[in-house]
């Protein structure tokens, strides 16, 4: 054992056993701070931690995670399901839920050990705090110092829609909203991402000129007193429409000939917290990765310092290991690659790579192979990639060996399965191609556009489904979609499929 290491093992443990105080807590905190901030150099937003019962935990869980969900049917739902599954033993909670929101909340459950709290303080409150902070995605898309007072907004405006125009009414909107919110996001434009002050203040003259617009549109639809000049303006208020739109539940909010002002502000709720998590649709693996990359560094160092007992480093890995579990392709447990063992596998290699590189690291890695400076290199790769991008650019095939990674063709006019690719030299490139396609939201999320509609006759809306890879879509999700749609349209709805 290095000198170093000698004497930073005669401190004194900063817990023995499995109770918790908060002052242990407290002192915990500090020094995983320490070793977050001076060692591993993370920029993370200020931390709230927050202790909370498994009955509180159930219900952040059937509200999608968030502290100030407002009401609907679905989350009680959730709730009672989930608390069935968990009094019968036939699942189990998260040790946390961690909020992006700054200051970043991170929820521990009151029931874990000493042990496990400071594992979930290392994993959420800085190893997700930091990703959260500084992937650009997130910067992009999110609004950390707004959310809370918007969720605060969103749940009081529900509420009084609730007292003027009845909960079934409320609901019947929500439930059209909810259906459509994987098709109420802007995939490639960045939205405007206003103050709640600004947003309360411009609501109003939002809803009016919103009314305005729409009576507008279907009012000057109906002069049929030229033809010519018809057409050219209904030329001219289609251009309006901003056709093709992707982002369903936005078209709705803007253009619904039927929708009242505080159902369109409705939608929009949902479409704001619908676009708030689609970053995290896209970083499951690298933000899980992160956390548990930073936890273990983190754990590891305090107990180097002498700051954990062999005992309190031991449960903290068993459940490290137990998150990392990764069956294989024929297990009955097998559900896809565990994104947790892969997101920790690959950053790991990463600072193999920086440290101890091979020639095949030199080959396929030669501007991080023997950089030493891995600590930068994974700040940059947290930064600036998302799930698809991380993988075609850092999953090498040291970890393609390790998870026995191989491709298949699975196509129509073929009775079998095709290995195209596996995990030796000539398929790592196929390997790799196919499982970052994989992570593509694009591809893995059906396509629906608005494409067009009959502002001169029976107001018909027009759909088209791209349809990639010869899939097509569900017909029974494909009729439930449209149900929603013609709620929300007030009139027929068409979809038609094209082949990209």
């Amino acid at each position: 054992m290095p000198m170093a290491a000698r004497t930073a093992r005669k401190k004194k443990p900063l817990f023995d056993g499995a109770d918790w105080t908060f002052d242990t807590l407290r002192q915990t905190y500090d020094a995983i701070e320490k070793v977050a901030h001076s060692d591993l150099k993370l920029d993370t937003y200020t931390n709230q931690i927050e202790i909370i019962s498994s009955e509180q935990m159930l219900d952040a869980y059937s509200s999608i995670g968030m502290p100030l969900m407002y009401r609907h049917w679905s989350f009680g739902k959730h709730f009672v399901s989930n608390e069935v599954h968990y009094r019968k033993g036939a699942m189990g909670l998260a040790y946390e839920i961690v909020i992006n929101s700054d200051p970043c909340i991170s929820y521990c459950m009151e029931e874990n050990t000493m042990a496990m709290q400071t594992l979930v303080m290392a994993h959420a409150a800085f190893g997700h705090n930091h990703f959260f902070k500084n992937n650009h995605l997130f910067r992009q898309w999110t609004d950390a110092a707004g959310i809370l007072d918007y969720l605060e907004y969103a749940r009081s405006y529900i509420s009084q829609c609730e007292e003027r125009h009845g909960v079934s009414e409320v609901e019947r909107i929500l439930d059209a909203a909810h259906a459509l919110m994987p098709h109420g996001v802007f995939r490639y434009r960045r939205p405007r991402q206003p103050s709640l002050r600004e947003e309360e203040e411009r609501r109003r003259e939002r809803r009016e000129h919103e009314e305005r617009t729409v009576n507008y549109l279907w009012n000057s639809a109906t002069d049929p007193a030229d033809t010519a000049r018809a057409d050219a303006g209904m030329r001219e208020r289609k251009r309006e429409l901003h056709l093709p739109e992707e982002n369903l539940l936005y078209f709705l909010e803007h253009y619904s000939p039927v929708l009242r002002p505080w159902q369109r502000e409705v939608l929009r709720i949902v479409r704001n917290i619908a676009q708030y998590f689609y970053p995290q649709k896209q970083t499951k693996l690298m933000n899980e990765g992160c956390a548990t990359f930073v936890h273990f560094h983190i754990v590891n160092a305090m107990h180097e310092k002498g700051l954990l007992t062999d005992g309190a480093l031991l449960e903290i890995l068993h459940s490290h290991t137990n998150v990392l579990f990764q069956p294989d392709f024929d297990d009955p447990r097998f559900s896809g690659i565990n994104p947790y063992a892969l997101g920790f596998a690959m950053m790991r290699d990463i600072r193999r790579i920086c440290e101890e590189p091979t020639p095949e690291d030199h080959e396929w890695f030669p501007e991080i192979a023997g950089a030493k400076d891995w600590k930068n290199v994974l700040k940059e790769a947290w930064a600036n990639y998302r799930d698809e991008s991380f993988i075609q650019q850092f999953l090498s095939p040291s970890v393609i060996r390790q998870f026995r990674m191989f491709a298949i063709a699975d196509k129509a006019e073929d009775p079998f399965y095709t290995v195209t690719g596996i995990h030796d030299e000539r398929g790592f490139r196929k390997v790799r191609d196919a499982f970052a396609q994989n992570h593509d939201l694009s591809t893995l999320e059906p396509y629906i556009q608005v494409v067009d509609v009959d502002l001169l006759g029976d107001r018909q809306l027009m759909l088209q489904h791209t349809k990639r890879n010869g899939v097509p879509l569900e017909e029974d999700q494909k009729i439930a979609t449209l149900e929603h749609l013609e709620r929300l349209w007030g009139f027929e709805v068409k979809l038609e499929e094209i082949v990209s």
